[in-house]
């Protein structure tokens, strides 16, 4: 690592403010790569439903029994798993108590809040064929060790019975990948439009500049809706609309910054030089405004994650069963005026700190990043 680098490291880290938000990006970066191995449910788009268990306060614990899926289970790698989930070989049944009655076991089925049921399930039924020999104690232990177990759901579970902790943490794949896919698309349309506009001016200036204003006075939301009727409404299709929704701002900032650069008198000693336009605009103008290019980036990277959350709640945005904060919101948003307003309130805190950090970390890295202090 150079000087440089390790200097507008420790600058940034001096920073209390940068720091905590380095520390929030960091670990929900984290939290993306690890969702489905720390995720309680970590079945494909922590989707596993478990419909009497709707709607449950942070906290809340039930004994859970496994029952067997009957038919041939589909086995995948275990990189597989680690991007897309595990299917369960299980069926999840909430019990209030249980009991062995010879070869048979009896659940008293919850139900709801005092309701419940009484099911049998023979053994046979429940165990491996592995152990469908082994003694009747033997069995037992073996359902009650390895089919009976308890589960905290620790930030409860939404109304269809899904854990919401579960969901939240994969959530965050799609929250930082639709950040990414927007920074990168702006970006790069940004920088190219913007540098070109504001370097060679003239013509080229008037026509860039003529589709940016067309396109800056179209509300976003508005413009996102367009490109997703003419891409389509899938899963990354939504993250490239939003991507090439934002680049307006990005050209608009850049060219501005060109503009001054181009003017300045090591840029003109460089064209006296006989250098190309290219090595100009990349080894001398873009290394001087990479403090507004990072802002611009932690900005779109905000606002990539805002409107995601939007379109989302709107039903526009990623579809079910794909867990995202803003579609989670959508599900429960008519909770907020029960007793169980945290259903919509967890997703919405874990967007405000995340889009609140990049806010931070945006305004740390432009004053850190300023090579022309």
């Amino acid at each position: 690592m150079s000087d440089n680098k390790i200097s507008v490291l420790s600058k940034l880290l001096k920073r209390p403010s940068a720091l905590i938000a380095l520390l929030v990006i960091a670990l929900t970066c984290l939290t993306s790569i690890l969702a489905y191995i720390i995720a309680p449910d970590s079945t494909p788009s922590a989707n596993r439903m478990i419909i009497e268990l709707g709607a449950k306060q942070p906290g809340f614990k039930k004994l859970l029994l496994h029952i067997p899926k009957t038919g041939p289970q589909r086995h995948d790698s275990k990189i597989t798993e680690w991007f897309t989930g595990a299917q369960s070989p299980y069926l999840l049944s909430p019990v209030n108590n249980y009991y062995f009655a010879n070869r048979n076991l009896i659940t008293v089925h919850y139900i709801d809040d005092g309701l419940q049921d009484t099911l049998t399930y023979p053994l046979s039924a429940l165990l491996p064929p592995n152990h469908l020999t082994d003694p009747l104690p033997a069995q037992q232990d073996y359902v009650k060790q390895h089919l009976i177990t308890t589960r905290t759901f620790w930030l409860g579970t939404d109304r269809y019975g899904r854990d919401i902790l579960s969901r939240l943490l994969v959530g965050s794949r799609v929250t930082l990948a639709v950040g990414m896919v927007a920074v990168l698309l702006s970006l790069t349309i940004g920088i190219i439009l913007g540098c070109i506009a504001g370097y060679f001016g003239g013509l080229i200036d008037k026509v860039v500049m003529w589709i940016i204003n067309i396109l800056y006075a179209i509300p976003t939301l508005l413009l996102v809706f367009a490109i997703t009727l003419t891409i389509g409404k899938g899963f990354w299709e939504i993250f490239i609309a939003i991507g090439l929704s934002m680049w307006v701002g990005a050209a608009r900032l850049i060219r501005g910054q060109v503009l001054v650069l181009r003017e300045m008198e090591y840029i003109t000693a460089a064209r006296g030089l006989g250098l190309g336009h290219m090595r100009i605009i990349f080894r001398h103008i873009l290394p001087n405004i990479a403090g507004p290019l990072m802002v611009i980036a932690a900005s779109n990277f905000a606002s990539a994650i805002l409107v995601e959350a939007g379109l989302s709640f709107l039903g526009f945005g990623v579809q079910p069963p794909h867990p995202s904060w803003g579609l989670m919101i959508k599900e429960h948003y008519n909770f907020l005026l029960t007793d169980r307003p945290l259903l919509a309130i967890i997703p919405g805190i874990a967007i405000m700190l995340l889009v609140y950090a990049f806010n931070i970390l945006g305004n740390a890295l432009r004053d850190v990043l300023d090579v022309r202090e």
